[in-house]
C-alpha cells in the first residue's frame, strides 16, 4: 500500500518525503518495525513513541506517522493533529476495514457488558451464526482464542484480527467497548452495525475525571465516530441517561429493561436455587425460557441479549435456545459447589453500584444471611472506596474486608478508605488483609441457607501486589477450602 493511501482519512498537519512511498507492515511498538513499515508514534499517558524513532528508523521504518514534527532525517514524515486518531484510521485503512462487512456488536456501559456479550454471542450460536467476542476475558474467533491483556486492544490489533474473522467468512462480531478505548480512539474507525448501553455509574473517575466526561465518553459510540451512527441502538430503558442517547437517532432505538414501557422487559420470572425461569415480551411475541444465570442484573442483561437478536433478525426460538444454552459467564455471578448447605458465588463487582446489585441479587435468592468478601483495588479510582463500604454494609449481614488487587499501594491503607462507609452505614464488619484467610473466615461463617459473596476479582485468577502478579483464583481458593472445611464430601 502507497503511504498516500495510508494515511487517507487522517487530519494531516504537514508531510515531508515521498508519500508514494510502498509500506508494507505498521507498528506503533519500535521494537515490532520491519523493513518497509510505518511508525505510528503514539505519546501516550507513560512513555512518548516519539523517543524511540530512531530505534524504528534503525528497524528499518520507510515512513513515521506522528503528531510532532520531522525530528530527524531519513523516512517520510506524516505530521498529524490527533495521533491516536491517525493510529485508528491507518490500521483501518491498511486491513482495508474488514468491519465493513461484518454485522459488529459493541457493548458498553459500567456492568453487564462481559455477561451481555456471552448471551448475544449463545443466540447467534444457536441461530447457527457463529460470531467472534472480544472483552474483559479473551478474544476469540475462527482460529484463535487467547487471554485478553486489557477489555479492548489498541486499534492496529483490532482490525488485524477482524480481517481474519472476515477472511474466514464470518459475519458477526460482538465486543465490549470501555470507555477508556473510545476516548483513546483505539475502536475510532470500526464499523458498528449495532451498540448497546447497559447502565451507567461511578467507575473510572481516575481517568475521566467526572461522571459527566465518563458518559459523554460512552455517548461517542452512539453518536458515531469516523463510520457514523450505528444501525440499531439497543438502550437500557430505566437507566436516567435513556432519553439523552434515544434522541441521538429515536427510529434506531430497541429498549430494554424491567419497565413495561420498554420493547423487551420480563413480564414474570422467578430465581430458583439453579437459575431463573422467566418471560419476556420482545417485538416478536412473548419468550420463555429457563436460565442457569441469576439476579436481576441478567435479567437486564439477556434484556440487552434479546434486543441485539431482534435487531439483528433473529429468530425467538433462536433467542430462548442460546439464551439457555449459556451454563455461567466466568466470574459473573458464578456458583461454586463443594457440597456445602450454602451458595458462595464469585463476580466481578468492583463498583459500588455493581456491588449494591450483586448483594440485592444474591438477598433475592437467600433464606439466610447474606455474607460479602470483597476490596478494593489500588492505583485506581479512589473515590468509591468509602461508596463501595456503604454499598457492602447496606447490602449484606456480614462484610470481611479484605485486600483485592493493591498494586503499589498498603493494602490496609485502601481498606482504612473503605471503613468510613461501613462504619456510617453501620455495617458488620471485620477486617482480614490476606484474601484467602477472608475467604475462609467467611465460609467458615456460613449456615445452612446462606450466600456467601466474593466480589471484586471474578474472573481473574491473578493478584498484583506492588509491582509482582501472584497466582490467585477466587473460585478456585473457595474450591480448595470448601475441601479442608468439608473433607470427604463430593465436588
Amino acid at each position: 500500500m502507497l503511504l498516500r493511501s495510508l494515511i487517507a482519512g487522517c487530519r494531516i498537519r504537514s508531510t515531508s518525503g515521498n508519500l508514494d512511498t510502498e509500506i508494507s507492515g505498521i507498528a506503533y511498538d519500535s521494537r515490532r518495525v520491519q523493513p518497509g513499515f510505518a511508525f505510528i508514534a503514539i505519546r501516550g499517558s507513560r512513555a512518548d513513541a516519539n523517543r524511540f524513532v530512531p530505534q524504528a528508523i534503525a528497524n528499518g521504518a520507510a515512513a513515521v506517522v506522528s503528531g510532532a514534527a520531522a525530528a530527524i532525517s531519513g523516512p517520510a514524515w506524516v505530521e498529524v493533529l490527533d495521533d491516536r486518531e491517525a493510529l485508528a484510521v491507518v490500521a483501518g485503512n491498511f486491513y482495508e476495514h474488514p468491519t465493513r462487512s461484518l454485522q459488529l456488536v459493541g457493548v458498553t456501559g459500567t456492568n453487564g457488558k462481559t455477561t451481555t456479550t456471552y448471551l448475544i454471542e449463545g443466540i447467534l450460536e444457536a441461530a447457527g451464526l457463529p460470531a467472534s467476542v472480544f472483552g474483559t476475558i479473551e478474544y476469540r474467533g475462527p482460529g484463535f482464542a487467547f487471554e485478553a491483556e486489557r477489555t479492548t486492544p489498541e486499534a492496529p490489533d483490532l482490525e488485524e484480527l477482524y480481517q481474519r474473522v472476515a477472511a474466514a467468512g464470518w459475519k458477526y462480531s460482538v465486543m465490549e467497548v470501555s470507555s477508556h478505548a473510545i476516548e483513546l480512539k483505539r475502536v475510532y474507525a470500526l464499523h458498528f452495525d449495532t451498540a448497546v448501553f447497559t447502565n451507567l455509574s461511578r467507575d473510572h473517575l481516575d481517568f475521566h475525571g467526572d461522571m459527566r466526561s465518563y458518559f459523554l465518553a460512552k455517548k461517542k459510540l452512539f453518536a458515531g465516530m469516523s463510520e457514523g451512527v450505528p444501525r440499531k441502538m439497543v438502550l437500557n430503558y430505566d437507566d436516567p441517561v435513556f432519553a439523552e442517547l434515544r434522541e441521538i437517532a429515536p427510529s434506531h432505538v430497541i429498549s430494554y429493561g424491567m419497565q413495561s414501557a420498554a420493547d423487551v422487559c420480563p413480564l414474570s420470572h422467578q430465581f430458583g436455587w439453579e437459575g431463573t425461569e422467566a418471560v419476556f415480551k420482545t417485538p416478536l411475541g412473548d419468550i420463555g425460557l429457563r436460565s442457569r444465570l441469576m439476579g436481576t442484573p441478567n435479567l437486564y442483561n439477556m434484556g440487552a441479549a434479546i434486543g441485539v437478536a431482534v435487531g439483528l433478525g433473529v429468530s425467538s426460538d433462536a433467542i430462548r435456545r442460546g439464551l439457555e444454552s449459556i451454563p455461567n459467564v466466568p466470574g459473573r455471578f458464578e456458583l461454586v459447589y463443594g457440597g456445602q448447605n450454602f451458595r458462595v458465588i464469585v463476580d466481578y463487582a468492583h463498583t459500588d453500584d455493581a456491588l449494591r446489585k450483586l448483594l440485592a441479587s444474591a438477598r433475592e435468592i437467600t433464606s439466610g444471611k447474606v455474607i460479602v468478601v470483597f476490596g478494593c483495588g489500588g492505583d485506581r479510582d479512589r473515590t468509591k472506596r468509602p461508596l463501595m463500604g456503604e454499598a457492602a454494609a447496606h447490602g449484606a449481614d456480614r462484610i470481611f474486608v479484605t485486600s483485592d488487587n493493591p498494586r503499589s499501594e498498603d493494602p490496609l491503607a485502601i481498606i482504612a478508605e473503605i471503613e468510613p462507609g461501613l462504619k456510617q452505614a453501620g455495617g458488620d464488619y471485620r477486617v482480614v488483609a490476606d484474601r484467602r484467610e477472608a475467604i475462609r473466615a467467611a465460609l467458615v461463617a456460613a449456615s445452612g441457607g446462606d450466600t456467601v459473596v466474593i466480589a471484586g476479582k471474578g474472573h481473574e485468577t491473578y493478584q498484583i501486589i506492588g509491582n509482582r502478579t501472584f497466582p490467585f483464583d477466587d473460585k478456585a481458593v473457595a474450591r480448595e477450602l470448601l475441601d479442608e472445611l468439608n473433607p470427604g464430601r463430593s465436588n
